[in-house]
């Protein structure tokens, strides 16, 4: 493998617009410092201050302002540590973008004596400034979300209503206010990922997974996740460090709550953000309802073996296994903020699997019975570290849409063909037979087409600290007389 120093190159960057009730309590800030470190993979379109049920009457710009002005010092540095097609926005282009929400809990906001917040007019300008998706993180309540809804229904006719409605990408950190629900029911077919738990009953949701398990036994993940990568003195260490690490607080509860919002969205080869069912660093979810092209995403679970040797069955697990993995390249990339020395500072591999290198999945028409040569020969680290490469099937997303239960699964065949132990960069991998990939109903149908079979390639460096990449291959699996 030739030694090539470009780092990772993402030609298409996610429009990005956030709400944050920031203030209500440390977590808020902690993941805006980590969001601007991934600022040059987002197109952000908005930074808003909204309200929650902890914040109920007053929005606190100011605090994002801070933050982004200690970023400000820092992104000529961070800049020589990217793609030269891929730089971060400056401080006064995001400072820009900052806005507010209604100062007013919930629904309260849709009232006929509240004014449409500049936050909510931002958001309808992002809509319909382009065509192409437009993800709404909400790390508080959605009423920002709500006026902007609220506002069009009344303003344009209702094709274009529609229109603007198909570009909307939510991705919640649960119900923090009474509009998140309004939304779901009033306009189903909005894309929209939340857990849906009890009140207040945070514990329950996925997005805990970030840093969950410091609470104790009766939790049921406990000794699954690695703690020692979330705890106080790691943070302190890695973290909390030069101007930007300055700006980010010790947590109250647990340590940054709103992140996996945008960990969905990293172009790391792992997520497919159309897709979250297929899971990623922000987690994994399914429809409640398969019968919308879009829908409501919540809840899914994965099976990972823990820190303790265990097995775990749990939605939060779906974060937490990528820990060590998110946590390591939230230090390498806070490092970048010391120094414009490349040199001086690591960087994620670049996988790439029979020609492909765009973050994108490798998507594989394949016949049942059949086998197909995976080469990530062309895979390079831009500092010259050693690599290590994991191929493993991901089985959770074939199950994911329904169609089949967990033992059900066909089982890929993973055998080297070059490299030894895990440095094997080329493997053959054999596709079940169509006796276990095609697809018999309940009904009495027959499905030609089998199912789709994901298998992860997991490239990681010995630099310091060891940093990840990936490349997803999804095996479309058809009879031969489909192909031909």
């Amino acid at each position: 493998m030739a030694h090539q120093c470009t780092p990772r190159f993402c030609p298409n960057k996610p429009r990005v617009f956030v709400t944050s009730d920031i203030a209500n309590e440390p977590d808020d800030a902690e993941s805006l410092v980590r969001f601007l470190l991934y600022g040059n993979e987002f197109d952000i379109k908005g930074l808003v201050a909204c309200t929650s049920n902890w914040l109920r009457s007053v929005v606190h710009p100011e605090e994002m302002e801070t933050i982004i002005r200690a970023y400000g010092s820092v992104v000529s540095n961070l800049n020589a540590h990217v793609h030269p097609d891929n730089q971060y926005p400056s401080a006064e282009d995001l400072l820009n973008i900052l806005r507010t929400g209604p100062s007013t809990y919930g629904k309260r906001a849709l009232g006929p004596d509240v004014q449409l917040s500049n936050g909510a007019e931002l958001l309808i300008e992002q809509l319909s400034a382009s065509e192409h998706p437009l993800w709404v993180l909400c790390w508080g309540g959605t009423n920002v979300l709500a006026q902007a809804l609220q506002h069009l229904s009344k303003s344009q006719s209702a094709s274009n209503f529609a229109t603007l409605r198909s570009r909307i990408r939510v991705y919640a950190i649960s119900d923090q206010d009474d509009t998140g629900h309004w939304i779901r029911t009033t306009y189903p077919d909005i894309f929209y990922i939340c857990s849906i738990h009890g009140w207040n009953n945070y514990a329950l949701a996925t997005w805990t997974g970030i840093s969950g398990d410091i609470t104790g036994d009766e939790f049921p993940d406990h000794g699954g996740p690695d703690t020692s990568l979330v705890c106080a003195s790691w943070l302190k260490k890695r973290i909390q460090i030069g101007p930007l690490g300055s700006v980010y607080p010790d947590y109250k509860f647990i340590m940054e709550g709103d992140t996996p919002t945008f960990l969905y969205l990293i172009q790391n080869g792992l997520g497919c953000p159309e897709h979250p069912e297929y899971g990623s660093w922000g987690g994994r979810y399914t429809p409640i309802d398969p019968k919308f092209a879009a829908t409501h995403y919540t809840d899914a679970a994965d099976r990972v073996v823990g820190m303790n040797g265990r097995k775990f069955v749990s939605n939060q697990a779906t974060i937490w296994r990528w820990r060590e993995a998110y946590q390591h390249d939230f230090a390498a990339r806070m490092s970048w903020t010391l120094s414009n020395n490349f040199g001086a500072a690591n960087h994620a591999p670049v996988v790439v699997v029979n020609g492909s290198s765009g973050p994108e999945a490798l998507v594989l028409d394949v016949v049942a019975g059949g086998s197909v040569v995976l080469d990530a020969s062309e895979s390079y680290d831009p500092d010259g570290d050693r690599l290590a490469f994991n191929w493993f099937q991901y089985r959770e997303p074939t199950a994911a849409m329904g169609l089949v239960i967990d033992p059900q699964i066909a089982d890929l065949d993973i055998a080297p063909l070059e490299g030894t132990g895990n440095e094997t960069w080329k493997v053959k991998v054999a596709i079940p037979g169509p006796e276990k990939c095609v697809i018999d109903f309940p009904n009495g149908n027959t499905k030609a087409e089998g199912q789709d079979l994901h298998l992860v390639l997991e490239v990681k460096d010995d630099g310091a600290p060891c940093l990840y990449s990936y490349k997803r291959v999804i095996f479309r699996v058809k009879s031969e007389k489909l192909l031909w």
